[in-house]
């Protein structure tokens, strides 16, 4: 583990090099993509500085309510502690943030919708490597597999010879194919499927990797992210079957020039 490295006597958190990368990398993939739509390509810095502002905002908002009992007593001083931050309140905050943005610049459509599918995909691939860095607690449930490991050194340690499931390189290789294969798919599919395609196969990768998460369970077994995760699923069949009912396989190809 590397929570921190030294650059020139500074302490830098690995975790915090990873979300800027992560950002840079959805960066590059929006700019191309507004390229390739014939779009302004400098849109690309304000979508971005949307999604920022927004997911930040919103992932701090997610654990302030999460944790509402522990922090409760110095609610202020938590909002503008550096820690605690959540991916489901980050991926409302920056939806909102990047959908307001949209409707200022006019540009609310499905193929922008499908775009910002590909790079929240990417983004929390890479996200999750600065989770596995960190050793932030992201990790999963004791496990004697080969592959098992240990976070001694982790910010949220594990304990001395226990050793548990590496959860986030499982989610940073599912999401980071999951990008690969939207990407691939962005030309060959009516705009909006991919977006569909997203909150499916996403919800799907954090319902199955929570059954090895250290998450507590809240309703029938499950995890709140599981049961958001469901909701997902259940927004993204609902989206490919009614498309499907529309007019088949078919419906799902790009219309004719």
């Amino acid at each position: 583990m590397k929570p921190e490295i030294q650059i020139f006597g500074l302490s830098i958190k690995t975790f915090g090099v990873t979300f800027a990368l992560g950002f840079i990398a959805c960066w590059g993939l929006v700019a191309r993509r507004l390229r390739e739509l014939g779009k302004p390509v400098d849109w690309s810095y304000e979508i971005i500085f949307a999604a920022l502002v927004g997911g930040v905002v919103g992932a701090r908002a997610y654990y302030l309510i999460q944790n509402y009992d522990r922090v409760r007593h110095d609610l202020l001083g938590s909002v503008f502690s550096g820690s605690g931050l959540v991916w489901y309140g980050g991926a409302i905050g920056g939806a909102i943030g990047v959908i307001a943005w949209m409707r200022w610049r006019r540009a609310l459509e499905l193929r922008m919708l499908d775009m910002s599918a590909i790079a929240l995909s990417l983004g929390y691939g890479i996200g999750r490597i600065g989770c596995q860095l960190s050793g932030d607690g992201d990790y999963g449930i004791r496990s004697h597999l080969p592959w098992a490991m240990g976070y001694p050194h982790g910010t949220v340690p594990t304990p001395p010879g226990v050793r548990v499931q590496p959860t986030p390189i499982y989610e940073t290789a599912a999401m980071c194919l999951l990008a690969y294969m939207l990407w691939r798919l962005r030309d060959r599919v009516r705009p909006g499927v991919l977006f569909a395609l997203y909150l499916l196969l996403s919800g799907l990768e954090r319902l199955l990797v929570e059954f090895i998460r250290r998450n507590h369970e809240v309703l029938a077994g499950l995890t709140a992210p599981q049961l958001e995760s469901i909701a997902l699923c259940v927004l993204g069949l609902a989206w490919l079957s009614a498309l499907l009912r529309r007019g088949g396989i078919a419906a799902l190809r790009p219309a004719a020039a």
